[in-house]
């Protein structure tokens, strides 16, 4: 998915876009830190934001639409990208359009978070004031006075792009002033609708698109086979506990006639034995009356 954010600042979109990278595998594109990150690797066009920012001079769009184009052909950009701060102006949406047609992609969609000004300058005095009560250091462009402008400038640069995306279908527009979960569960619901996945159903769609082995039928899920597998292994473990129970009784019967034989056996050898001592008693008897006469 390749995502536009769209709001005026304290419309929530950093935390939305923080949690949609983590949601959907996707990465989160801020102008400001490209153009730190290519001045730091010194590549072509970051050489040249460089010289042009170290002069004072504010960054053209030729360049921060070169430094955009090296960043989304890297790697971990390639299931999709948010971009948050860009564009600002209609020129630089059509450029970025111009771009993507270049590279064969396409935008998927441009969220637009709407919100009451009034609620968000009241948000920051009622914030402002708190931090002066507990003695806290208030930024200096967190302020209602620095907001102002900063809301003015959005709505003289930035509104314009509302009507451009709109004309083009690609705007959806959702309340900013809902709490931060119901904000995140219908921008889900608009990014499903236009066929965004997590990685989670990803991976199940692709383990259920993989070809199956050898020697499965075609269309057999690994449960249905798992399960054909211990059906069939139930039959021999049937015949082996039937084949079990035969050889108890006759081992039974066995052991029985055993011990009958060796009772037997023991009964006629003491027997013997009793007739041999009898015998040479006796015999010793009769040679003693014999020595007698």
């Amino acid at each position: 998915m390749r995502i536009i954010l769209l709001g005026p600042p304290g419309s929530g979109k950093g935390t939305q876009a923080q949690l949609m990278v983590q949601r959907y595998g996707i990465v989160q594109l801020s102008t400001g830190e490209m153009l730190r990150a290519a001045v730091a690797a010194g590549t072509p066009v970051g050489l040249k934001a460089k010289e042009i920012m170290a002069s004072g001079g504010l960054v053209p769009d030729e360049v921060v639409v070169g430094i955009i184009s090296d960043r989304i052909d890297q790697p971990d950009a390639g299931n999709g990208f948010i971009l948050d701060g860009f564009p600002r102006t209609v020129p630089q949406a059509e450029a970025l359009d111009e771009l993507l047609k270049q590279k064969h992609l396409k935008l998927d969609a441009v969220i637009e978070l709407r919100v009451n000004e009034s609620a968000l300058l009241s948000r920051v005095e009622t914030r402002v004031a708190q931090m002066r009560e507990r003695g806290e250091e208030v930024r200096i462009d967190d302020t209602p006075e620095v907001l102002t402008k900063r809301l003015a400038s959005y709505r003289s640069q930035t509104e314009p792009l509302i009507h451009y995306y709109s004309e083009r279908r690609k705007l959806s527009t959702i309340d900013g002033m809902m709490a931060i979960d119901e904000v995140t569960a219908a921008i889900h619901r608009q990014l499903v609708a236009l066929g965004a996945t997590e990685p989670k159903a990803r991976a199940k769609s692709a383990a259920r698109a993989a070809p199956a082995k050898k020697g499965s039928k075609p269309g057999t899920s690994k449960a249905k086979q798992a399960k054909k597998a211990a059906k069939t292994a139930k039959k021999p473990a049937k015949s082996a506990k039937k084949a079990t129970k035969k050889p108890v009784k006759g081992t039974k019967k066995a052991a029985k006639k055993t011990a009958s034989k060796a009772v037997r056996k023991a009964a006629k050898k003491a027997a013997k034995k009793a007739f041999r001592k009898g015998a040479k008693k006796a015999a010793k008897k009769v040679t003693k009356k014999r020595a007698k006469r």
